[in-house]
């Protein structure tokens, strides 16, 4: 089942998709990134936080007290044969333990408590700073690697948080305690068994970057399964429609055996410290029998000072081996910090200036000046476009795929910020205003309805959530959505499935009319909007198009021409340049690209 990594590596990234965003970063250890982390803590640092340092404080502190005791109870009680001192030390002990039981239990409530709200903020910081990037964000990512970094990174960083932390506090204040007492009891004894350490710290130094790059080879090869696997998911009905499943499964064995390869050698290598650790405990051990009974022999130890000697020696040992696990989970935080931090420092490509102001109430009058943009460096999707839409006109973009219809849209909601020249409306260029005000403005209505998981009513609530259910039931009836909605089982109420697959395309379509009616917007944009609507739900929309848009700014994107002829304006493109404007009946007139487009569409063919 094992296979070479890079070979793995090599067989998966030569199929059929490919994540270039996702790469493992070969750096150092990043301490400022470490700091960074732990500031989610600080709200907490008066609270849970000392709560729990407390209890593990308490817990530590009868840890190292036990073992002084029982050597005191050897030399003192047991080898003189002071029976009433013993029972005084047994009780004592027994004391101290049902202590450091109930400081172990509230210790592990506080800090799991601090470490879920940590994670809770996290994932809350992270998705919100996702929801402002720009449209070029998500144009490079897929939904699933975008996933990935939210879900499976941030919780990766959940065992730091709920014990990481607070056992490296704990295992610190051990080995200093422990090596401070060794040094009491018997510094010639302490420093015969710690000779051992160099080597272990040359050993398990040497580890460190290696392990470090396997977990974050982990975390890539985790992301890009994700990726592909929720691609797969939303892609079932193509793959089954061409019998791909064979295929795509064997892409996927590939993904997953990456995977599998990747944890794999993560966890070897990971497993190699504890190994040092062990072989350090039997050298250090040899030595204490050997050189412990020398000292004995001699008087310079009494056999208390070495039962003790003895058990501290070996509780040195666990919280070395532990602060390994730690060494090892803090190597996995840090491979998850890294790509979440990633994202969030990702800028936005659509910024917001500190000094944007409201656009205030909206007339609706668009103007381009001398705009062009360029999607990248290949080509222009615009260039040099002048243009002006008047309040309350309805103005429609014809033109084949590629001609800069969508791309003029999106920069009226200003998804994209033009290369060059400025977009305004109302006369306000649109980087000096707020994002919010701007797009609470502007609705749009795509092709590709999204339909979320929930009710009828909270689909078209979307649109302005403070809105009522008489408002949300008058939107849908001015869109004629109202009957069919009726229609269902539960009404309004009736739940619908992640994009709303229980519903038609013209269903869905209706919804996302209503919904982006009830937000009220000043400009009404419909990318295509009636493309996949059959004719009779079509005739619908059009006859409530006909009352919703007026006194409302229309951009409509259009390959049906039915649906543009009533347009005030139609604006015909090619390649990110006007070809002809004008109202249908004078594009028609013109006998140019409209008007063929226009026959092609609507005479029927004789070919053959």
């Amino acid at each position: 089942m094992k296979r070479n990594d890079a070979a793995g590596h090599d067989r998966a990234s030569k199929g059929r998709f490919h994540y270039p965003q996702d790469r493992v970063v070969d750096k150092m250890f990043n301490w400022s990134q470490l700091k960074r982390l732990l500031t989610y803590m600080k709200p907490y640092a008066k609270t849970l936080l000392p709560l729990a340092a407390a209890a593990m404080f308490i817990g530590t502190i009868i840890r190292l007290a036990a073992p002084v005791l029982i050597g005191y109870a050897i030399d003192e009680a047991i080898t003189p044969g002071n029976g009433d001192l013993l029972i005084w030390i047994a009780a004592v002990l027994a004391a101290m333990y049902a202590l450091q039981w109930v400081s172990n239990v509230f210790r592990i409530r506080w800090i799991n408590r601090m470490g879920q709200h940590i994670i809770f903020d996290l994932r809350r910081d992270l998705f919100n700073h996702i929801q402002t990037l720009s449209h070029r964000f998500f144009d490079q990512r897929s939904a699933g690697s975008i996933l990935v970094r939210v879900t499976n990174d941030v919780h990766s960083l959940q065992e730091l948080f709920t014990n990481g932390v607070i056992n490296l506090m704990m295992d610190v204040i051990m080995l200093v305690g422990i090596v401070s007492i060794l040094f009491v009891i018997s510094p010639e004894l302490t420093t015969a068994v710690m000779i051992v350490l160099p080597i272990m710290f040359y050993i398990s130094t040497n580890l460190r970057r290696r392990i470090r790059r396997s977990w974050q080879l982990v975390r890539l090869r985790q992301s890009t399964m994700n990726a592909h696997l929720n691609e797969s998911i939303q892609g079932m009905r193509v793959t089954q429609a061409y019998h791909q499943e064979q295929e795509n499964m064997r892409y996927f064995d590939d993904l997953n055996m990456d995977t599998y390869d990747a944890w794999e050698q993560a966890t070897r290598k990971s497993a190699k410290f504890r190994p040092v650790v062990e072989l350090s405990n039997a050298v250090g051990t040899a030595v204490l029998i050997w050189y412990g009974i020398h000292l004995i022999g001699s008087g310079a130890l009494t056999i208390g000072n070495f039962v003790t000697f003895a058990t501290f020696l070996g509780m040195f040992w666990e919280p070395i081996s532990r602060l390994g696990q730690i060494y090892n989970q803090l190597l996995m935080a840090m491979a998850s910090s890294e790509r979440i931090f990633e994202y969030l420092d990702e800028s936005p490509s659509v910024p917001e200036k500190k000094n944007a102001v409201s656009i205030g109430e909206m007339k609706g009058d668009v103007r381009f000046e001398q705009v062009s943009f360029q999607y990248d460096t290949s080509k222009y999707a615009l260039k040099d476009l002048d243009l002006h839409i008047q309040p309350g006109e309805t103005f429609a973009l014809v033109g084949h795929t590629g001609s800069g219809k969508t791309t003029i849209v999106n920069l009226i909601s200003r998804f994209y910020d033009p290369t060059g020249g400025n977009v305004l409306i109302d006369g306000r260029n649109l980087r000096e205003v707020t994002l919010e005000s701007l797009r609470s403005r502007v609705s749009v209505v795509l092709q590709d309805t999204f339909i979320f998981s929930g009710t009828i009513m909270d689909n078209i609530r979307f649109g302005n959530p403070d809105a009522d259910d008489e408002e949300v039931k008058e939107a849908a009836f001015q869109v004629g959505a109202d009957s069919f909605i009726r229609g269902l089982r539960d009404g309004y109420d009736t739940e619908v499935e992640e994009r709303g697959n229980v519903l038609s395309v013209g269903e869905r379509q209706l919804i996302s009319f209503a919904r982006a009616l009830l937000a009220d917007p000043r400009i009404l944009i419909l990318d295509e909007a009636t493309a996949s609507i059959d004719t009779e739900t079509e005739q619908v929309i059009q006859e409530a198009l006909r009352k919703l848009l007026k006194g409302r700014t229309a951009v409509m994107i259009a390959h049906r021409l039915s649906t543009i002829r009533e347009a005030d304006r139609i604006m015909v493109l090619k390649e990110g340049e006007v070809l002809e404007e004008g109202s249908h009946q004078e594009l028609i007139r013109k006998q140019g690209e409209y008007n063929r487009l226009v026959k092609a569409q609507f005479q029927p063919s004789h070919a053959g």
